[in-house]
């Protein structure tokens, strides 16, 4: 077999089909967030704007965090040594443990060297548990979460996107004397719409299930302590397990499960993924500590990041653009095809420094390809003006329809 011929095959694909991904080597300036250097491959450099960055809070740029990496990079070294059961658990790791558990009002979490990671393992480790699990998935779950109930070789049930009555009716039809799951998200990224919680939780009592929940683009965001949407509606309580991320409103790295002791202690006991996986490096985890320990307390920076998303969408609106807007801090604008979506983004980095990256299948759908712009609280005016400058003129140099919000 000729195998360089099939990986050429399977790359011009991507090529053909308009969506092959390339990476644009983009260098952040410490203090200077949302502004970066953009080094093109003649060796030239030009500043831009990056306005698809999962820093929602520009916490990855706060004096205090990077003083606690600082100060437990030069107390311990690079790395942490190695897995967190043989020599990879340090008082860093716990102090981060200890405020997340604290954050989601849960005795316990556990960390994980990513959200991925932590929702693959732990969703694969649970019918280990509990034998004969039945787990229910909304079709729009994060890849990680499908790729976890996948793996754990027990029964799955995928019930339409939100949709709690065909959920129900899933549920229904199964034995009652079967353990039970609910895996679904509180806001999902890609059309930035939230979750009915509360309605999931209401099901999950009266059928006797657990509920599983991804968190990742609410935490530090939404809530009187950046809990998330859980913690905004008062829901943290009815949730069994919260999945997290640190990546992202956090500014640093890692992922998470905040649960009871017991069912952390479990999952500790039995994930592989957590089992062999060498833990996050000490700096790493003093600077997420120290992120979640600050947001607990800045409820302005929250105030100001929603305030920006609205004033984009706003905009955007204005423009006649199709936005899709359910009420969140993401803001989607529907492309529908990948060749534009790729056009318009490289058109915006090369002629106006605007950084965002097109989103393409297999991460959404075939037809619905966009671009995401994730605003800041340090996306200003300035910033703003020029992206909705650069978007009208590019919109209609490359003949796309302009329509009102997409539901």
């Amino acid at each position: 077999m000729n195998y360089d011929a099939s990986i050429d095959a399977a790359l011009q694909r991507l090529h053909d089909e308009g969506r092959y991904r390339t990476f644009i080597d983009i260098e952040r300036r410490r203090g200077a967030f949302p502004q970066a250097v953009w080094r093109r491959e003649d060796g030239t450099e030009r500043p831009v704007t990056v306005w698809c960055g999962n820093d929602y809070l520009g916490m990855g740029q706060h004096p205090a965090v990077l003083s606690a990496m600082h100060e437990a990079l030069d107390a311990t070294g690079a790395g942490s040594g190695g897995t967190r059961n043989i020599s990879g658990t340090t008082v860093y790791h716990k102090r981060l443990e200890a405020e997340l558990a604290d954050l989601h009002g849960k005795e316990a979490a556990l960390l994980f060297t990513s959200a991925y990671i932590a929702n693959d393992a732990t969703l694969s480790t649970l019918p280990k548990l509990f034998p004969g699990l039945v787990i229910y998935s909304d079709a729009l779950n994060h890849a990680s979460m499908i790729e976890g109930v996948r793996r754990n070789g027990g029964a799955k049930r995928v019930f339409r996107h939100n949709d709690v009555d065909h959920l129900r009716e899933l549920m229904a039809a199964d034995d009652p004397a079967l353990p039970k799951l609910i895996a679904f998200e509180s806001v999902y990224s890609m059309d930035g719409d939230f979750g009915p919680v509360e309605a999931i939780c209401d099901l999950a009592e009266e059928f006797g299930a657990l509920t599983y929940i991804d968190e990742v683009h609410a935490v530090g965001m939404y809530g009187p302590r950046g809990g998330g949407v859980c913690e905004r509606d008062g829901l943290m309580g009815r949730i069994d397990i919260i999945n997290g991320t640190l990546a992202k409103a956090y500014g640093v790295m890692g992922g998470y499960i905040a649960a009871s002791a017991r069912m952390c202690d479990a999952v500790r006991s039995y994930a592989p993924g957590f089992i062999f996986t060498t833990s996050l490096p000490p700096s790493v985890a003093a600077g997420a500590a120290a992120s979640v320990a600050h947001l607990k307390g800045d409820q302005a920076r929250r105030d100001a990041h929603q305030t920006q998303a609205r004033i984009l969408k706003m905009r955007l609106k204005g423009l006649g653009l199709p936005l899709i807007d359910h009420g969140s801090h993401i803001v989607p604008v529907h492309v529908g095809d990948p060749v534009h979506c790729k056009a318009l983004s490289d058109l915006l980095l090369q002629d106006h420094g605007i950084y965002v990256q097109p989103i393409n299948f297999p991460t959404v759908p075939r037809g619905t390809e966009r671009l995401r712009f994730t605003p800041s609280p340090v996306h200003g005016p300035r910033e703003i003006d020029a992206l909705v400058g650069a978007l009208d003129t590019l919109w209609s140099h490359c003949a796309l329809n302009r329509s009102q919000q997409i539901a």
